[in-house]
């Protein structure tokens, strides 16, 4: 049941008088729970008693959090119907894609459950002593990672499950052995308290301490800032627009100690379709950005923002059937009004703008609180000469960029900024493009993509979900994929530390049995 309560730890709060409602996505109808934006002392209350916990739970056992996580995850498909029902209302969201992403949530949790069991993500490595070394004697030093403390997650607006409460964010900190605050997103506040009170009985069934997870809601910026301003916060994750992550960023380095804000800011994943890829499959291709670009109502981080081409007569036959598929996709619902304001002003912006020309736009009848999915084109020339091009339009938008020659595409990739991602192309006799363009972007992107598109992410071991300033605050982290528990983990060295103080990872007999670096060599045997 949704009652509009903070879950500080165990305990539910409603201290304030203040309220904010939820809104149904499609009729923008206000749904009927009130919810209490949390207080000072509320936020105060919930850090400190993760700044308790986190000296319980960081001592708990790989197998302890696994369980922990796992349970999280049957609690969450306990929720049934009623999750599926709330988050489509609040997102606008059909079914199908609700309940995959569900699945993704749940495999994730499960995912990461298996990686703290398995152990060896903690990066042991070992020097024994050597005494006897000359011309002088080695000390024995023994490293791993450690969780760093107190998480703050801000949840998306695009995925109300797999990035927000029990997400990426959340499963990598709970599995580093680290407790998390959640500073529920806006649009989707009851689906927020369903997967909270999921998590919260998870907690109690598997003995977590109180305070292992909190819950906050807010109107506007304060509580966020409160959080990441709290001394005894130790690490940030967010999931949202350039302005936003910014923002947090600027204001975490302003702390007494500065702390981490790993931030997934937007970006326009430029996809460079290479002339043989145009001549030999061009309406193919047309057809496969579109759906791309449409793909949730353009609302994903990896949309393809940008498709850069050589200006031939295939290439605007390209154009011609990217217009028309664009022009048969149907209207799409937005997930929230702020977000369907932002796009549809960013177009019309775009479009009066005079080196830009509209290509296509939906034709379907425009219902309600709906958008438009448009492509536009400019030239290369133009395209370098006007740097708010480079913008992202969060939604289904895509801007055409048609370069005159070789030496024009190159520029093109030389002048973008920091992206997640990046898309080649390709035919059988690109080779000459192909070479010099994979060297430009991989120094842009946090992953280099051939002959597919970038909606999708796979949640995995390889994943890196990320990218160079401005896609992330910090482009060697992932916030999708099991090496996502980086960000919240710090390495400490034992030097001379006596055998019975040791974590169990770094102890001679080896008792997690998990792969160490023992004298530069992985093994699992014990010294």
């Amino acid at each position: 049941m949704i009652n509009g309560s903070n879950k500080i730890g165990y305990q539910e709060s409603s201290e304030s008088t203040q309220v904010t409602y939820a809104f149904e996505a499609t009729t923008l109808k206000t749904l009927p729970e009130a919810f209490h934006t949390a207080t000072t002392k509320e936020v105060n209350t919930a850090v400190e008693k993760a700044k308790l916990a986190f000296g319980v739970y960081r001592k708990t056992s790989p197998r302890q959090r696994a369980h922990f996580l796992r349970l999280i995850a049957d609690e969450i498909e306990a929720l049934g119907s009623e999750l599926i029902q709330r988050a489509m209302a609040e997102s606008g969201l059909p079914e199908g894609r609700v309940t995959g992403e569900r699945g993704r949530t749940t495999g994730q949790l499960r995912l990461f459950a298996d990686l703290v069991e398995e152990g060896s993500w903690v990066d042991a490595v070992i020097d024994p002593a050597m005494p006897d070394r000359k011309p002088l004697p080695r000390l024995d030093i023994r490293r791993m990672l450690v969780p760093v403390g107190p998480v703050v997650v801000f949840t998306a607006s695009n995925f109300p499950l797999a990035f927000s409460t029990a997400g990426g964010d959340t499963a990598s900190a709970l599995a580093a052995g680290n407790p998390v605050i959640i500073k529920a997103h806006e649009s989707h506040l009851g689906t927020n308290e369903l997967v909270a009170t999921a998590i919260l009985r998870a907690a109690e069934k598997s003995g977590m301490p109180d305070g292992v997870f909190s819950s906050l809601n807010s109107m506007g910026y304060e509580v966020g800032s409160q959080l990441v301003m709290h001394d005894d916060v130790a690490s940030v994750a967010f999931t949202g627009s350039y302005r936003g992550g910014k923002a947090l960023f600027d204001l975490a380095q302003k702390r007494k100690n500065p702390i981490p804000v790993f931030a997934e800011m937007g970006s326009i994943n430029p996809v460079f379709v290479l002339p043989q890829a145009v001549q030999e499959r061009g309406v193919a291709l047309a057809q496969e950005l579109a759906g791309s670009i449409t793909l949730g109502v353009g609302q994903f981080c990896t949309n393809p923002g940008l498709i850069i081409a050589i200006d031939t007569p295939e290439a605007r036959q390209f154009c011609e059937a990217l217009a028309k598929a664009i022009e048969t996709t149907q209207y799409g619902i937005m997930l929230n009004e702020g977000i369907r304001t932002n796009f549809e002003q960013k177009v019309r912006h775009l479009s009066s703008i005079d080196p830009v020309t509209l290509l296509g736009a939906s034709l379907n009848e425009q219902l309600p609180h709906t958008v438009r999915a448009t492509v536009a084109t400019v030239s290369g020339s133009d395209f370098l000469e006007h740097p708010h091009l480079r913008e992202e339009v969060f939604g289904p938008f895509s801007l055409v960029v048609l370069c005159a020659d070789r030496l024009e595409m190159e520029a093109v990739a030389t002048d973008l900024e920091g992206q997640l991602t990046a898309t080649l192309m390709t035919g059988d006799d690109d080779d000459l493009y192909v070479g010099k363009l994979f060297d430009l972007l991989t120094q842009k992107v946090g992953r280099i993509l051939f002959d597919g598109v970038p909606t999708g992410v796979e949640v995995g071991h390889a994943m890196h979900h990320g990218g160079p300033f401005p896609a992330t605050t910090d482009s060697r982290f992932t916030s999708v994929g099991t090496k996502a528990i980086l960000r919240f983990v710090r390495p400490v060295a034992y030097q001379r530390v006596p055998a019975a103080l040791l974590p169990d990872a770094l102890k001679d007999e080896n008792p997690l049995g998990i792969w160490r670096k023992v004298n530069g060599i992985f093994t699992k045997d014990p010294l």
